[in-house]
């Protein structure tokens, strides 16, 4: 019996310790990541980039972008888990507007439904959202997004100026969608 419980703490100490080091290591990762594109690899060519962002670890790309945020003087609240998130991976507050944000490492074209599932995600939230992505947007996924919507998409040459120089894209006027004021609710 003794030996059977003592199994079982070294086990369970066994998960909480390595998901500790892979949440610091998927950081700091991200930090590193953040550095060499905001320097000594920030003149290399789009597509050299777009393979390492694509070579990351998904989690990690999620925190490389709260890592650009933060860099660019966005305050962030960043999610307490990766998975079971609920489709938010976080908020960040840009000219005193609160914008959920999901991000997706893909390797190829983004699915329209990802995009629409974000959309009304964020219609039921009373937000807006940042869809940012490593992958291309296709004709379907762009027709998702309509002069009413309250999502941005955030991929390209706009996702490499937010990783390299920390300059966002003009975003779209914060509707009655978005909740005005510059702290974050914490209850996401």
């Amino acid at each position: 019996m003794l030996l059977g419980l003592s199994a079982l703490m070294l086990v369970l100490l066994t998960y909480a310790v390595s998901r500790t080091f892979l949440h610091r290591w998927r950081r700091l990762q991200a930090r590193v990541m953040a550095a060499q594109l905001r320097g000594r690899d920030r003149p290399q060519p789009p597509q050299f980039l777009y393979a390492r962002l694509r070579a990351m670890d998904p989690f990690a790309f999620e925190e490389l972008l709260v890592e650009s945020f933060e860099r660019s003087g966005h305050e962030v609240e960043r999610n307490h888990r990766y998975i079971g998130d609920g489709g938010i991976d976080g908020q960040v507050a840009i000219d005193g507007h609160v914008w959920l944000f999901q991000a997706k490492r893909y390797a190829d074209s983004i699915r329209p439904e990802h995009v629409a599932a974000f959309e009304n995600l964020c219609r039921l939230n009373g937000q807006r959202g940042l869809f940012i992505h490593t992958g291309r947007t296709g004709p379907q996924s762009r027709a998702v997004i309509t002069d009413g919507s309250v999502v941005q998409i955030i991929s390209g040459r706009a996702l490499l100026a937010l990783l390299t120089d920390g300059s966002l894209p003009m975003l779209a006027s914060s509707a009655n969608h978005a909740q005005p004021g510059s702290a974050l609710r914490r209850s996401l």
